[in-house]
Parts: C-alpha cells; structure tokens; sequence
C-alpha cells in the first residue's frame, strides 16, 4: 500500500494517524496532566535557577513564564513539573510541549521535553545545533543519544521531507511526542504545523537493543535554558504549555494502601477555629518519581453537635508528630500524630457534625484522581505532603479518620 506524505498507510500502523501502538486515534483520551499560565505562574512547577543574573517572569500579555539568563558562563533556569506522569503499559502516552526559543547564540544551550536528570526524551538547541535526545540511566550511569536534525530519519524540515516543510526554530513550536515504552517500544517525535502532526524521528529498540531504553517512562515536562560560556547579551527561552495525555484512557490498577486514626485515639482538635493535622502523606525521599495517588477519604465527628470543617490541602506543612513507613513495598511515609498545620493549597472541602448519622465518605471522581496526587521538588529532592485537616466550633472536638491511596508504581 502507498503511503501518504506523512506516513499514513490505509488499513497499516506508523502514521501519525495512529497512537504509539498501531490504533487509530479515534480513541477516548484522558488527560492526565495540562499546564498554562493565564494570570500568573500556575504553581505546578518547580523552578531552579543560579545565582546572578536571571530571571523567571510572567508576561501577562502573552500568558506564558519567561525563563532569562545573563551573559556570563553557566547562568541556568530550570523548570520542571512538581509531578510525574503516569506511563501506563500497552497505552500511548501523548506528550505536548509549547515554547519559543532564543534564535541561535554561541554558547547557549537551550532543552524541552518530557525528561527528568536521568531519562527522557527532548529537543535541544546548543549553539547552532539541533537535536532530538534519548536520556537513559539503564547502564548505571547518565547516557544521552543524540541525534542531529541532519540525521532524523522521518523528515529533517528542510523542504525535502515528506511534509515539504522547513523547519525555523527560532518562532514559536508545538513538539509533540508519543511513547510506547514497555521497556523497549518506539518513541516518535515531532512538530505539529498548520494542524498536522510531522513526523520528524523514531528512536527504534525492540530487536534491536538488549535491555530497556530507559529506566521508566513515568516522568516530568522539563524546560532548561543554560549558558555554557559567555554570550553576546541574554537569552530567554518562552515557557507556553504543556499536555500529557493516555490515548483509550487509563485504569487504575496499583498497590491499594489506607491509613486511619486508632479506633482508641480519636484526634481532639483542642481550640476551636483551629485547623489540625489528622493524616499527612508524603512520598519517600528515596522514591520521590513514585505515582501515588489518594482514592478515598472517611471522616467521622464524634462529639455529640460539635460542626466539623475538613480540608485536604496539597503542599500543606505538617509540624510535630512522626513520620512513619507505610511498609517497605510503599513509596509513602505517613504521619497521623503531627500537633499543627500550615501553608497548603485546598483540593477539596466539607463539613460534618458529630451525630449517629455515621461517617462522612468522601468520594473522589475518576477524572479528578491525578490532581490528588501526591507531588515533589525534584530539582530540590524534596517531597510535598497531602494533608487531611480539620476544624471543629467547639473547644476539645474529636474526630476519626481514614485516607485511601494507590501506588502505581509498583
């Protein structure tokens, strides 16, 4: 069968029309996570920058992060997503990436992509040249396989592809890239242009490589901009959005763990109008790309007409108490005797009263789950907790509760 100019082939597999395994993109897609910035800096990364000169600003006007270095050598702006995304196997994971970068300059390198510090897949400008790069840790150590555009093996945009197009990096680009990992499927990468998706390169591995390409597919969006000597004036690489999406959906099918307050040690909320730690989760600093996500919620006030104020806050700052291993096969510690709480934003909200009604149930729809996951500063290796809080209006109020999680990473 002949195929098209972008690789389609009638009733075949390889084409853009097609996911990263052979399907035809008519299948239901679930966005697992989506990033723009509209009034502000939208929280949902993490930033690292050298001391010196740069910067990390909103443009209002143009709703997207500015990320500026100076002229002197290694001035670095790093930013990366505070989550992992979640590669499900025999799914195609769709990865969008919008940015404009600073037009070529000597000693200026410039990175976007879905990668972490040790595996991933991204473009990369340095000084005049252009890449796509396969990131792997597989051998122990750190490994890049750079591929020039001179090299791509779909279409190098130079005019002479199957899209006729040429490629000007220095305007504004959609990358788009499709991954089918099970430990060594194709990853397939590109531009998307005038509403087509180009197929620029496939980097190959089954019957080909002997191990996995890379440690794992679960991994953050990624943009670096980094001057390797002194430049000629600064540069700004423009941060604009960011997709990641599995193509048929996605089914939970994790370690199913739970944690809850001692059926003998209610927790009392001693001053009214006080917001206080009941169960935190945190991911483990030695598995800080763990997938874990909470599921279920139970809260039971059990002072007689006492009105009770719950909250799961992400990023919340548990004072007090311990932290605890929630098992050796878990990714999660937990801490269900911390004495206060701060900071944290709201993911969800109730209220309840001490009665004979029962417990309250907290249900957390399907299409929501992925904002209840627990997140982390991978640039910083820090971890940031889940927290269920609670308030009550009388002095001295107790509570019971449970929270619920799924480690997918298993």
């Amino acid at each position: 069968m002949l195929a098209d100019k972008y690789g389609n082939v009638a009733g075949g597999t390889g084409g853009t029309s097609v996911d990263a395994f052979g399907r035809l993109r008519t299948s239901n897609p679930m966005t697992l996570f989506d990033s723009s910035h509209r009034y502000k800096d939208n929280g949902l990364w993490s930033t690292s920058n050298t001391a010196g000169n740069t910067s990390v600003t909103f443009s209002p006007n143009e709703g997207l992060m500015d990320l500026t270095v100076g002229q002197t050598a290694n001035c670095e702006v790093i930013r990366e997503t505070t989550k992992v995304f979640s590669y499900q196997p025999g799914k195609s994971l769709l990865l969008f990436n919008t940015f404009v970068m600073e037009p070529t300059k000597a000693n200026l390198r410039q990175r976007i992509g879905y990668f972490g510090a040790n595996n991933g897949i991204y473009i990369e400008q340095n000084n005049s040249d252009l890449y796509f790069v396969e990131r792997s840790l597989v051998t122990g150590s750190m490994t890049e396989n750079r591929v020039e555009i001179s090299s791509w093996n779909v279409d190098r945009m130079d005019g002479t592809g199957p899209s006729g197009k040429i490629l000007d990096i220095t305007k504004a680009q959609i990358l788009w890239s499709d991954i089918e990992w099970l430990g060594l499927g194709t990853v397939r990468i590109g531009f998307i242009i005038d509403g087509e998706f180009i197929l620029c390169h496939r980097f190959n591995h089954a019957n080909i490589i002997t191990s996995t390409y890379i440690t794992t597919a679960s991994l953050p969006f990624r943009y670096e901009i980094k001057t390797t000597g002194p430049t000629t004036s600064n540069s700004t690489l423009k941060q604009i959005c960011s997709t990641a999406i599995s193509e048929g959906g996605y089914e939970l099918r994790g370690l199913q763990q739970a944690i809850y307050t001692p059926i003998t040690t209610p927790k009392t909320l001693t001053t009214a109008g006080t917001y206080y730690p009941i169960i935190s989760l945190r991911l483990k600093s030695s598995t800080l790309d763990a997938i874990v996500i909470i599921t279920a919620l139970s809260i039971l006030g059990i002072t007689n007409n006492a009105n009770y104020n719950w909250q799961v806050r992400a990023n919340a700052v548990t004072t007090g108490g311990s932290w605890v291993s929630a098992g050796t096969d878990s990714a999660v510690e937990y801490n269900i005797t911390g004495t206060s709480t701060s900071d944290g934003r709201i993911l969800a909200s109730g209220f309840t009263n001490g009665s004979n009604q029962g417990s309250t149930p907290v249900d957390i729809l399907k299409e929501a789950l992925f904002k209840f996951q627990l997140e982390r500063n991978g640039l910083a290796s820090t971890p940031y907790e889940i927290s269920l809080v609670a308030t009550s209006g009388s002095n001295g109020a107790q509570i019971f509760a449970s929270m619920d999680w799924e480690e997918i990473s298993k």
